[in-house]
């Protein structure tokens, strides 16, 4: 018999923290280390406290509220904005059939500008995080020019770009000159001119998680790839692109979410019937036409929307660290 196997008949049993247990199965710590652990242990649910007392004021509480205003009803005879409380389901199939084609454009709009930002966004953070590594001066500069519009306000920079794309500006006469665009042709009211806005105004929100994978990338791992004898494609194809991708599906998630209920860029840039998105048809409900259960229904049937393509794309798309 081994050694092993006699301290294991013999022996008293030893617990996780390598002390010997005492006969009986009774715990060989003091009662003064039990206390104490269990005061670490109590510790951490007092810390976590207050950010689930937020969570919990500030977003659960609020959607529930949201959900039972989607489902009142007005009596017959009330007066503009008196609504009581029902199960009035049938506020979602109106909402539905009525701006259906505003949600749904609301997510093509989305999609377009989040592949948009990630083609525009992913060379921006390759170049500062990879390219230019080592150059702490020119790095430090390229990221206060990526996160710069965040100093300015959002309503501030999208309205620049209606005059950026205005029918005097130089973009459309340029445009005119080389007979890329009718004479009599626009890009603002456009479905172009919505997109545009929403490029801009998320293109951070794609670029810095994108930054932030790429600056802990080993670049041996490049030069590896060079050393076997693959294309710089093959390398940023088989090597680059499958390390980045969690900052890329952290970056279109951050992009497609808000870019979906976004309704100031589409307010500003389209505000005509055929760039009408969904959060302005939710703002017309509710601030206009005072049908708060209808702009209730469609909130909820936006978010919940959002929720099931997101799960649908991280499921098909994600990565171990994002499942």
């Amino acid at each position: 018999m081994s050694l092993l196997a006699r301290n294991r008949g013999n022996g008293p049993a030893a617990d996780a923290s390598g002390k010997a247990a005492r006969p009986g199965g009774k715990d060989p710590r003091s009662a003064g280390e039990i206390g104490a652990e269990r005061r670490r242990s109590r510790m951490g649910y007092w810390l976590i406290l207050p950010g689930f007392a937020f969570m919990l004021l500030f977003f659960v509480l609020p959607v529930f509220s949201l959900l039972a205003t989607s489902l009142y009803a007005k009596p017959p005879g009330a007066d503009v904005g008196q609504f009581v409380p029902a199960l009035q389901f049938g506020n979602y199939a109106d909402v539905l059939g009525a701006y259906w084609q505003e949600l749904l454009r609301s997510f093509a709009f989305a999609l377009v500008a989040t592949v948009a930002a990630l083609l525009i966004g992913y060379p921006m953070a390759y170049l500062v995080a990879v390219r230019l590594r080592g150059r702490k001066l020119l790095q430090g500069i390229l990221l206060v020019l990526i996160i710069a519009p965040f100093f300015t306000s959002f309503i501030l920079r999208t309205q620049a770009w209606k005059q950026i794309l205005a029918d005097e500006g130089p973009v459309v006469a340029v445009l005119r000159a080389v007979a890329l665009l009718p004479e009599d042709g626009r890009l603002t009211a456009t479905a172009f001119a919505v997109v545009c806005g929403l490029t801009y105004n998320f293109l951070p929100f794609m670029t810095l998680p994108i930054y932030a994978n790429l600056e802990r990338l080993d670049t041996r791992l490049i030069e590896a790839g060079t050393d076997l004898y693959a294309s710089p494609f093959q390398t940023f194809r088989t090597v680059t692109l499958p390390l980045s991708m969690p900052g890329v599906m952290a970056g279109t998630l951050l992009t497609f979410i808000p870019a979906s209920g976004d309704y100031i860029n589409a307010a500003l840039l389209g505000n005509n019937q055929d760039t009408t998105m969904i959060g302005q048809v939710i703002d017309s409900r509710f601030f206009r036409v005072v049908d708060y259960p209808g702009a209730s229904a469609l909130s909820f049937v936006l978010m919940l929307a959002i929720l099931a393509l997101v799960i649908l794309y991280v499921r098909r798309f994600g990565t171990k660290e994002l499942l």
